[in-house]
């Protein structure tokens, strides 16, 4: 079954994409969901007029994420948490923290954005990538440290 994504899906693809999926995701989750609608010959042309109209805005939004991910690349954010005398975290550091760490330096990334493999559990310290837009990741390090 042929979908258009209305939104970012992870693992799947971005909005306005054209993929294909199996029936019952698309029929049971993505559609009910308003995550996509079927991929009909009219909604197809609607799209591609819809991409052609924003095709300058969608510049534009690619130039700013380039220009936050040279300010955020390479840089190393700190983190105090609670854990044992063996290093281990006593819960985990979620994408959740490492943003707020974000915006206590004036920079607004969004939670949803920061790509965790899996949780960081222990001390120490860590490359995270930060999916800023579909064509633009920026690494940063976070160093997991004992309060």
């Amino acid at each position: 079954m042929k979908v258009i994504l209305k939104e970012d899906i992870h693992g799947l693809g971005y909005k306005d994409d054209v993929v294909t999926v199996k029936d019952g995701y698309g029929r049971n989750y993505l559609i009910p969901q308003q995550k996509a609608v079927l991929a009909t010959e009219s909604a197809m042309k609607v799209i591609a007029e819809n991409l052609k109209q924003r095709a300058h805005k969608l510049a534009k939004i690619k130039a700013d994420a380039e220009e936050l991910a040279a300010k955020i690349n390479g840089t190393t954010l700190q983190l105090g948490t609670k854990a044992s005398s063996t290093g281990k975290v006593f819960g985990s550091v979620t994408s959740l923290q490492i943003a707020e760490a974000f915006e206590k330096q004036g920079l607004n990334i969004d939670k949803r954005t920061i790509v965790l493999k899996e949780p960081i559990k222990e001390l120490g310290t860590f490359n995270v990538a930060v999916k800023l837009h579909k064509e633009v990741t920026a690494e940063v390090t976070i160093e997991v440290v004992a309060e």
